[in-house]
């Protein structure tokens, strides 16, 4: 869960330093009583600034042929769906199949997949010299000035191919603006959804991607280890987010989000105005990650400054054993909704629900990860999609208690062959 809420940093509840085999043998004794407490407990590790080094100096980028083989399986499935072009604009599909990377403004930047041939992107006249900075690929970029209108270049692009009427998909994030305004150039055209082109691509990832997502991973998990034993009594959420974004740049990552929640707000998944300091007694859940060539970690850890009381031990167990559920239950050809519906359940079981309600779990168990924080497809109730080798996801059950405080551990793992494997231990 990687959302920002009202300017606030965020959230998460988790051993850093146990692994599951560990956890498993001690889940009815210290081990797990002791991941909660801080800051003596066997979260802690002996880091001093000084041993925060860069570790994303082995992590290599993905490769032009790799991107070039994206853009060849997009045209076979596009050519099997009577597909004739493909429009992604400026975003991380943009990034995904042509290196480009460019932000979204009133003025349309963006490429056409063909469904056979060469892509051609579109761009601003002014625009061109910094767009073919990061093409990884191709030389075909047509521009237009501020006075014409850039999806004419669209209607040309089709002209140019031969073609005088068929089916354009967009890419699923294209906004209105430029749907609407190929409808008008291309009005022989029907312009349909790029979805199942995209997803056929992005949900499955490879050992290039899964490599970059296990580094960004360390990184952030280093960056929570070393955190930690600096929080203090009276720290504001922005100073410990203050920490967490210093420590990943000093690993090597880039900051994407670094939530943090205390006391009474960790019971409300994004957050609220109030005001919040560490306190002895309270709760710190935190929310982070970082990305590594483009792809993202998100990891959540929650614990007690200082000692924890009965109720935060029992929740915190309960919502450790979800997590651990969640993991048994994630299997090839297995409905992505079934992962969430077991977790539930087992939460009911224990008093809590039904359902989404509170106390309980209000949100959907995981999402899709990858170049975004938040890919499909999601562990949410009724998500029929078959879980698959190559598929990434967020595993962070929650028992949120309004007015009390909240529970929440995230890890995030991808599917192989044989099973499900984290990227960071539970």
């Amino acid at each position: 869960m990687a959302e920002v809420f009202n300017q606030l940093t965020y959230y998460h509840l988790g051993a850093f330093t146990m692994n599951k085999r560990d956890f498993l043998k001690n889940s009815t004794v210290l081990g797990v009583a002791g991941s909660i407490v801080s800051p003596s407990s066997v979260l802690a590790h002996n880091f001093d600034r000084s041993s925060l080094k860069d570790i994303t100096g082995d992590a290599k980028s993905i490769t032009v042929d790799e991107r070039k083989a994206r853009v060849s399986k997009a045209q076979k499935i596009m050519r099997k769906m009577n597909i004739d072009m493909l429009l992604i604009e400026a975003g991380s599909a943009l990034i995904y199949f042509t290196g480009v990377r460019w932000r979204r403004s009133e003025r349309f930047t963006g490429v056409l997949v063909p469904a056979n041939g060469d892509i051609t992107f579109i761009t601003p006249f002014f625009e061109e010299p910094s767009v073919r900075e990061s093409m990884a690929f191709g030389e075909n970029v047509l521009t237009w000035h501020e006075h014409e209108n850039p999806f004419d270049l669209v209607s040309n692009v089709l002209n140019n191919l031969g073609l005088n009427k068929g089916r354009i998909a967009v890419e699923e994030t294209v906004r209105h603006f430029i749907v609407y305004g190929v409808q008008l150039a291309a009005k022989n055209f029907q312009v349909v959804s790029g979805q199942a082109i995209t997803r056929s691509c992005r949900m499955y990832k490879s050992p290039a991607e899964i490599a970059l997502m296990q580094k960004a991973n360390d990184v952030t998990i280093q960056a929570y280890q070393y955190v930690y034993q600096q929080i203090e009594e009276g720290m504001y959420p922005a100073d410990i987010a203050t920490l967490m974004d210093d420590a990943t740049l000093t690993l090597g990552g880039r900051p994407i989000f670094s939530g943090v929640l205390l006391n009474e707000a960790s019971a409300y998944p994004h957050g609220t105005e109030q005001p919040q300091q560490v306190k002895k007694g309270g709760i710190i859940l935190m929310d982070c990650g970082c990305s590594v060539h483009d792809y993202q970690s998100d990891i959540s850890r929650t614990w007690v400054y200082g000692e924890p009381t009965k109720k935060h031990r029992k929740v915190w167990e309960t919502v450790k054993r979800g997590q651990e559920l969640a993991l048994e239950s994630a299997m090839i050809g297995v409905p992505a909704g079934k992962v969430d519906d077991t977790v539930r359940a087992y939460y009911e079981k224990q008093g809590y629900g039904p359902g989404y309600q509170t106390p309980g779990l209000s949100h959907r168990l995981g999402h899709g990860i990858g170049m975004d924080g938040h890919e499909p497809v999601n562990f949410v109730h009724g998500e029929a999609t078959e879980i698959s080798p190559g598929m990434c996801f967020s595993n962070e059950p929650g028992i949120y208690i309004f007015g009390e405080f909240g529970v929440r551990l995230e890890d995030c793992f991808y599917m192989t062959q044989n099973g499900s494997k984290l990227f960071t231990d539970l």
